[in-house]
């Protein structure tokens, strides 16, 4: 810089001989009246002759502190260009935390609309909240490289020889201090840009997971809802003989002294159309079954004891099947399509059906919920299966039968909710009763 100054002023006084050569000498003894001019007049017609630097340029010292107030005064601009993002750091980060809480106020639809938009929800800033800090980043290491030159231009343009200890011991204290607080004020920018990615991260997790939750519960919610035209009107269909396709009753049975079991089927199954139903408990496998295996007649079993039931429904065909039961002398009666065609006595007197089994609907049970035999398993159709703790009367089953009137039962009613399908077993709508009466 020193030669610089130095060259400019040689070239200034040179520019002053030289137009003087050029004029016309003045006569000797001549005299001049000075009169002072405003700076407006001075012009093209009346140049003004070059003012001499008194005493020259600048001495080093001068410079220096010239040079330390000049990268002062950097410094202090840097610090203020920090403040400045620091405070969009925290505005960004209060608009993330508005944003949060903000979250379980959407609904799933605004959420995917939301997510389908992709719209900068961050208003000014970018999407990306790393994009600022990269920035931030960028900007430090650009003050970092213009101190550095300045530091190695200062040592280009003045010899440290030729200044005092004591100064230059102070110049290299006040740069070693501006690069602690320029690498200070970095590690402070990193810190707080792994921060807000950290945030950044969680709050994403956190939305993700909200939103599974709704988008899940929404799922429940449509599958709580019936998809037939009444809670009522399905059947279950099995159409293989295997030990993996069968329907379960989500209700279990209390203790009963007396019972009525009503359902409609279908099957053409042969021989046999195996086991439309069971109920089995802890330490009893065969509590309540009602099965056709083989070439035998249907059988109730109750507590593992048998009675042969006189229905013949293996015609492919609806039928309507009910079961009367009580403990008492252990009587029981067959009814088919509204018809009692059998009845009989002794079957398991004096036991009250245990509570707390399974019911399993297309399969025989060998233990409590499993161990399935295919030989044992339901082909074919079926609905409307229902159980009354009481036994009743012959007119009700004639009704229900006939269509006339609905009576759901009151310990097992048929709803599409209390019904789950396993295996490949599916729920289907069912024909209108009066369909199925015209199948008879």
């Amino acid at each position: 810089m020193l030669p610089v100054v130095a060259g400019l002023l040689l070239a200034v006084a040179a520019g002053g001989r030289g137009s003087a050569v050029g004029e016309q000498e003045s006569p000797p003894g001549s005299r001049f009246v000075c009169t002072s001019l405003p700076l407006e007049a001075a012009g093209a017609g009346c140049p003004l002759p070059p003012v001499p630097m008194q005493g020259g340029a600048l001495p080093p010292e001068e410079e220096l502190k010239a040079t330390v107030l000049q990268l002062r005064e950097t410094v202090l601009q840097q610090k203020e260009t920090i403040g400045s993002q620091r405070d969009a750091i925290r505005e960004l980060t209060g608009k993330l935390s508005r944003c949060e809480g903000a979250d379980g106020k959407s609904a799933a639809g605004t959420w995917k609309k939301e997510l389908g938009k992709g719209k900068d929800t961050m208003g000014d800033l970018p999407r990306d909240p790393a994009q600022v800090i990269d920035q931030l980043s960028r900007t430090m290491q650009t003050l970092k490289d213009r101190l550095e030159s300045l530091e190695h231009q200062l040592r280009a343009n003045v010899s440290y020889a030729a200044l005092p200890s004591d100064l230059r011991e102070m110049l290299q204290r006040r740069l070693g201090d501006l690069e602690r607080q320029l690498l200070s004020k970095v590690a402070e920018l990193e810190d707080e840009k792994s921060l807000l990615h950290n945030e950044t991260s969680a709050h994403r997790q956190k939305t993700e997971t909200a939103l599974n939750a709704l988008l899940e519960r929404v799922s429940e919610l449509e599958k709580g809802n019936s998809a037939f035209k009444s809670p009522d009107e399905f059947k279950v269909s099995l159409p293989l003989r295997t030990n993996y396709l069968y329907g379960k009753i989500k209700k279990s049975l209390p203790e009963l002294y007396a019972f009525t079991v009503c359902l409609w089927l279908r099957s053409s199954a042969s021989p046999g159309i195996g086991t439309p139903f069971s109920y089995a408990v802890p330490g009893q496998a065969n509590e309540i079954v009602l099965i056709e295996w083989g070439n035998n007649p249907i059988e109730l079993l109750i507590n593992d004891k048998v009675a042969q039931l006189p229905l013949f429904i293996s015609d492919g065909k609806w039928h309507h099947i009910c079961i009367t039961w009580t403990t008492r002398d252990g009587m029981w009666e067959a009814f088919q399509d509204g018809e009692k065609l059998g009845t009989g006595e002794n079957l398991a007197p004096w036991h009250p059906i245990k509570p707390g089994g399974v019911l399993i609907l297309g399969q025989e049970q060998d233990t409590v919920g499993g161990r399935f035999d295919a030989t044992q398993a339901f082909v074919g159709e079926m609905s409307q299966f229902n159980i009354w703790d009481r036994v009743l009367k012959a007119e009700d089953i004639m009704n229900i039968a006939n269509c006339s009137t609905n009576m759901p039962g009151n310990i097992i009613p048929w709803v599409d909710n209390n019904v789950d399908v396993f295996g490949g077993a599916t729920k289907w709508p069912v024909e209108t009763c009066e369909e199925r009466l015209l199948d008879l």
